[in-house]
């Protein structure tokens, strides 16, 4: 039993393809990160290179899994006791700043170490889609061409909320145009809100960003957009659509709820001092 560490992406989709795919709903964020690797390149979300690594049990199959894209926290599946104990010794010769992992399983990778406590999330995935009632004025439409300027600026006051830094904002929304992956909500011939999502995966496809500016908030419009882009995804043939929110939020949980989503598990971000 042991981890192994790689900077080949292809050779992790290979290798934890099988244990990726057995729960493509707790997997999500593995399947979508190795996808933009894969489709953007290795620097699309910082620019050094990003690592993996998985774990095997005696009998040679992989049971957990880790991935870490510089300069954000190093992201783990759900994993064995065993694996848990070693991975810090596996990860000792590499910086990191934090990880992401369940919130059951945080405690025993942290140890004695001191930590900042930071986001916790939760995993939810979709039941039964019910819109909005009552429903927001406006509809909703695919974004296109046409939107690229105001798409690049909503992507940058996102990523600027979340406190995250992306260097690679404008070729994120060319991606996600050419694949008719951002639907907008429009009110009186104006956008007002978005939700962006991911493409398939596994069958999976996760709601990955919901906007809406400060200014036009509390309309109802993030609740239209985001029922609006989970249709999508089961028409695009997702048979499992997710999303993660932020537990401190409990606006966004429940407004989530009310539209179908169900929560699967917990997970939480700590960095080292």
């Amino acid at each position: 039993m042991a981890w192994e560490i790689s900077s080949d992406v292809d050779r992790f989709a290979s290798v934890a393809g099988d244990f990726l795919r057995s729960s493509p709903v707790r997997h999500t964020v593995f399947l979508t990160l190795i996808d933009n690797l894969r489709s953007r390149g290795l620097h699309a979300y910082g620019p050094d290179k990003p690592y993996f690594g998985w774990w095997t049990t005696p009998d040679g199959d992989v049971a957990g899994v880790l991935l870490q894209t510089p300069p954000h926290p190093v992201l783990f599946s759900a994993m064995p006791p065993a694996a848990i104990s070693e991975a810090a010794e596996a990860l000792a010769d590499r910086p990191i700043s934090g990880v992401n992992m369940l919130d059951t399983d945080l405690p025993e990778f942290v140890g004695s170490r001191t930590v900042v406590p930071g986001m916790r999330t939760r995993l939810h995935r979709l039941g039964t889609l019910t819109p909005p009632e009552p429903a927001p004025s406006g509809q909703a439409r695919p974004a296109g061409e046409a939107d690229r300027d105001l798409l690049i600026a909503w992507f940058r006051d996102f990523y600027e909320f979340v406190h995250e830094t992306r260097p690679d904002i404008t070729a994120a929304v060319d991606d996600h145009l050419a694949h008719t992956r951002i639907t907008l909500w429009i009110d009186g011939n104006r956008p007002v809100s978005m939700a962006v999502r991911s493409q398939p995966s596994a069958g999976m496809i996760r709601i990955l960003y919901v906007w809406t500016p400060p200014d036009l908030r509390r309309r109802g419009y993030a609740a239209g957009a985001t029922a609006a882009a989970t249709r999508a995804a089961l028409d695009d043939g997702a048979d499992e659509v997710v999303l993660y929110t932020d537990l401190d939020n409990p606006t966004s949980n429940a407004l989530y709820h009310r539209l179908g989503y169900r929560p699967v598990e917990d997970r939480a971000m700590v960095t080292f001092s």
